[in-house]
């Protein structure tokens, strides 16, 4: 399984596979709930990257539908 800690971290990694988004983009979606994370202490964020994996590829289906 493959983890990631941390806001900076992922925005790292949502970079490196052509779907980035902002920190403050990141933040709100995590309030409402939209995006796979776990907390695990107070102020550590972990993100499982086969989940945010998912979670593109998701969201990219979901734009292909409301684009069509």
């Amino acid at each position: 399984m493959r983890k990631i800690q941390g806001l900076p971290n992922l925005v790292n990694y949502l970079e490196s596979v052509d779907y980035p988004l902002a920190v403050e983009e990141i933040t709100d979606l995590m309030l409402r709930r939209k995006i796979p994370h776990r907390k695990a202490y107070k102020d550590v964020i972990i993100f499982n990257l086969e989940h945010i994996d998912w979670w593109i590829a998701e969201q990219r289906k979901q734009r292909l539908i409301e684009n069509s």
